[in-house]
This record gives C-alpha cells, sequence and structure tokens, in this order.
C-alpha cells in the first residue's frame, strides 16, 4: 500500500500506538514485529508467543503507562521491545535493569538442564527525542565485555538501542543505499512527515515487515480519526454542561448573598419577604 500527502498518520512514535501496530492479532501485525526484530537482531527468527503484560491493546485510550512488547521467538529467544517518544536520563541503567530481568526470567530447574539451556535475551529500545550517545550511530548493540582489553563475555543477554534523533543525515540516502534497519528508523521518524511521504512509501515498497506495519497503521489512523472526532463532541457537551453548571452555581451563591445583605440591612422581617418575591 502507499499513503498520499493528504493522509493523515497517527505517529506510531506513541508508544500506545507502537504497540497496537505491533501486537494486533493479524498477520500483518505478526509479520511486522518479525520483520523488525529479525532487522535488528540481524538474524531471521520469527515471532510464535507475544506475552501480555499490560491492558489490551484495543483500548488506546486513558493509557500513560510506558508499553513493551515481550515476545518469543521460534528458537525460544526472549525479546523485548519498547519505543519511547520522550526518554528520561536514566534511560541505559533502566534498560541494563530490565535486560537483567528478562534473561533471569528463565527457568533452567530440572533433571539434564544446565545454563547452557539458557536462550539469548535482547532488550531492544526505539528513542525518539533524545541523544544518548555522544557518535553519530544511529544503532547500538551493548553487551558484557572487558573494556580495558576489549574482550567478549560472550554472553547471551543484548542490549539494543536506536536513536531517532540521529537519522536527519539518513534521511537524504537514497532507499537503495539504506540498510534494513536504517529503513524502520527512517520509517517511524518520519512517517508523519508528509515532505518526506514520497521516501517513506519507497521504503514501504522495498520492505515486507514495513509493509506490514503500514498496512495496521492505515486502519488504526482510521480508527484513531473517528474516536478523536466522537471525543471532540463529548468535550463539546461537558465545555457547555460545565458552563451551564458553573452559571447556576454562581446564580444561588448571588441570591444567597442578596438575602443575606438584607437581613443585615435590619428591615423587618415582612419587608424583607416583600422585596425578596419582587426580584
Amino acid at each position: 500500500m502507499k499513503f498520499s500527502e493528504s493522509d493523515d498518520l497517527v505517529d506510531i512514535r506513541y508508544d500506545n500506538v507502537f504497540k497496537a501496530v505491533f501486537t494486533s492479532n493479524t498477520p500483518e501485525s505478526n509479520k511486522a514485529l518479525s520483520g523488525l526484530v529479525s532487522t535488528l537482531i540481524k538474524r531471521d527468527v520469527s515471532i510464535v508467543a507475544i506475552t501480555a503484560n499490560e491492558p489490551p491493546i484495543e483500548d488506546l485510550k486513558d493509557r500513560q503507562i510506558r508499553f513493551d512488547i515481550n515476545c518469543i521467538a521460534n528458537n525460544g529467544e526472549l525479546i523485548n521491545v519498547e519505543m519511547c517518544l520522550n526518554p528520561e536520563p536514566f534511560e541505559p541503567v533502566r534498560l541494563e535493569f530490565h535486560a537483567g530481568k528478562l534473561f533471569i526470567g528463565q527457568d533452567i530447574k530440572g533433571k539434564n538442564r544446565d545454563f547452557n539451556d539458557l536462550k539469548e535475551a535482547y532488550q531492544i529500545a526505539i528513542l525518539a527525542n533524545k541523544r544518548f550517545f555522544a557518535d553519530d550511530v544511529v544503532f547500538h548493540t551493548f553487551e558484557y565485555y572487558d573494556a580495558e582489553h576489549n574482550i567478549s563475555l560472550n554472553g547471551k543477554s543484548r542490549i539494543i538501542t536506536i536513536e531517532l534523533s540521529k537519522l536527519d543525515k539518513i534521511i537524504d540516502k537514497s532507499v537503495d543505499d539504506m540498510s534494513p534497519a536504517e529503513r524502520w528508523g527512517v520509517f517511524f521518524q518520519y512517517l508523519t512527515d508528509k515532505a518526506k511521504r514520497e521516501k517513506i512509501n519507497q521504503i514501504i515498497e522495498c520492505q515486507e515487515g514495513i509493509a506490514m506495519a503500514s498496512e495496521v497503521l492505515n486502519t488504526i489512523s482510521k480508527d484513531w480519526e473517528e474516536r478523536c472526532y466522537r471525543e471532540s463532541i463529548l468535550k463539546y457537551e461537558l465545555d457547555i454542561q460545565c458552563k451551564e453548571t458553573r452559571a447556576r452555581r454562581e446564580g444561588k451563591l448571588e441570591e444567597r448573598q442578596e438575602v443575606i445583605n438584607l437581613l443585615k440591612s435590619g428591615k423587618p422581617l415582612e419587608q424583607i419577604i416583600q422585596e425578596y418575591e419582587k426580584q
């Protein structure tokens, strides 16, 4: 599919939209997630299970929590993927914490099992609006290693980061010269930029996983637009209701104050009642 310049698309960098695209119960969504993960870990895998760790993805309203996608590949590898539009300064150590939890969450108890039965674990973070590392490299893969002697531990846990804010030079490359990972990054960062719509369409045409994500996003965008319209009507109705309620309350307060002023005037009660009834 292709997007026209007039299409108003929801921003996939919002983590609830991101999760809705990649965890919808459709073949397109599964292919999109499998394609994204395969590209980032540089090995073809198929996602066979998604761990339910939050409210249903259909409920896009009133959700302020951070969403992540816990999934299992066909070879048993554990993968956690998350989008963060405005990451906090503590993001790197946060990723280390969750990568550790993901890895040690495996159960190897039982006869004839040992540490070699542990599967690889990947904590993947797509970071939108902040640079964390001083270089201009968009994609980083971190693992345990001896920094002094540059020797890897050859462990099974990895942290992968994608800094979308570093794509300003990559967007000028031709789509053919972009790596598959760079195409995903450009898709995330520039999807709603109508000036870049032609390049987004070129990326969609040449990478299946992104094409599948676009199919799902197109449906979500239409639903989102309809929901925003309904919410605008509700917001208008509530504004009118609140204004009318406030007016009534203020009117009652004014009435009370008038009675109080009449009582303080020292006039006879019968006269006060007559004056009040004339109002």
